[in-house]
């Protein structure tokens, strides 16, 4: 593997950690009501928990998962595997966000909560890719 593409993933896994430590926090802080609108209906039937518990479940993983991805190097791919299915565990949110209209985090149009949708496999990919050190 190159220094660039070395150089490349340490950025943007560096990136993601930053990301998802300050989304965590987010959640667990600021913006605890708004997250809720991404939280889908039928996570809440039959568990215990309500849309707050579930905001803050998440926040918590978050803020575990990205600091991992820079204080346990040796555990790297596991990681983004981890956080990988993380983001598609979540996916259900954002779909449900966009068909019953929710607004949240300046998501206040159909167009905006539609766009949303094609980011998350770009924040899978991300995952992937910045975990790996290019060897099979």
């Amino acid at each position: 593997m190159s220094d660039t593409t070395s150089s490349l993933r340490t950025f943007a896994r560096w990136s993601l950690s930053g990301a998802m430590v300050f989304a965590g926090l987010t959640h667990l802080f600021w913006g605890r009501k708004e997250f809720q609108a991404q939280v889908p209906d039928w996570t809440t039937r039959g568990t215990g928990f309500d849309k707050d518990d579930v905001v803050i479940v998440s926040g918590v993983l978050e803020v575990m998962l990205g600091a991992s991805l820079v204080v346990l190097p040796g555990s790297r791919r596991t990681l983004g595997n981890c956080l990988a299915a993380f983001f598609v565990g979540i996916f259900p949110g954002n779909v449900e966000q966009y068909l019953k209209k929710r607004d949240g985090f300046g998501l206040d149009t159909d167009r905006k909560r539609f766009l949303r949708l094609f980011f998350q496999p770009v924040l899978v990919a991300v995952a992937l890719w910045s975990t790996r050190d290019g060897r099979r």
